[in-house]
């Protein structure tokens, strides 16, 4: 039996606050892996900027350098919204003899109870919520929490840089810049 970290999120692009959230959690939880899920149609955001494809090609590259972190393309497979619930229920016919562990930000504890078939969700997986400055932590549903060193990275933050010419060297990994900078993705000009 693995016990298996789950982060999701469009990925768009994935940079090192990810990376830093996913091996301080794995640490701490002892958890054997941490899988990167990239959406295809997150509920709660808009679309993404650059295709599925080259979202997946740079969360590979991003993880590339780590044997604990891996990629699961199991949402972008099923396409349409993505909901936790189907992506649990999924990972844990495909894997039934591991344990999942669905981590998020400090920031989506308080939204948790708003989720899609939160009740069925919070009895299929256990929640670890990444501690954060500024949000209060009184989580109505059961969360594991875990402390991590504040980076201040959005992938907003890193698209608009790109837009603008900035470098986005170490707030990416050197794969991920150098991909963008190839694809010409979020503006990017040579």
């Amino acid at each position: 039996m693995k016990r298996i970290g789950i982060l999701g999120g469009t990925f768009d692009p994935p940079h090192q606050g990810h990376l830093v959230m996913a091996e301080f959690v794995r640490d701490q939880m002892r958890l054997d892996e941490v899988w990167f899920i990239p959406s295809h149609d997150p509920p709660h955001k808009e679309g993404a900027v650059v295709p599925s494809e080259a979202r997946l090609e740079m969360v590979e590259k991003a993880v590339a350098n780590n044997p604990f972190l891996k990629v699961c393309d199991i949402e972008l497979k099923r396409k349409g919204t993505s909901y936790t619930i189907d992506t649990i229920k999924e990972l844990n016919n495909l894997y039934a003899d591991d344990e999942f562990y669905f981590i998020i930000g400090g920031d989506m504890v308080e939204h948790l109870p708003k989720w899609h078939r939160i009740e069925e969700l919070k009895r299929i997986v256990k929640f670890v919520g990444v501690k954060r400055p500024g949000y209060e932590w009184k989580p109505e549903i059961p969360v594991e929490s875990v402390e991590i060193p504040l980076l201040d990275i959005s992938s907003t933050y890193i698209r608009s840089k790109v837009g603008r010419n900035e470098s986005v060297r170490y707030l990416v990994p050197d794969l991920v810049n150098d991909f963008i900078k190839e694809r010409g993705l979020y503006g990017f000009e040579s």
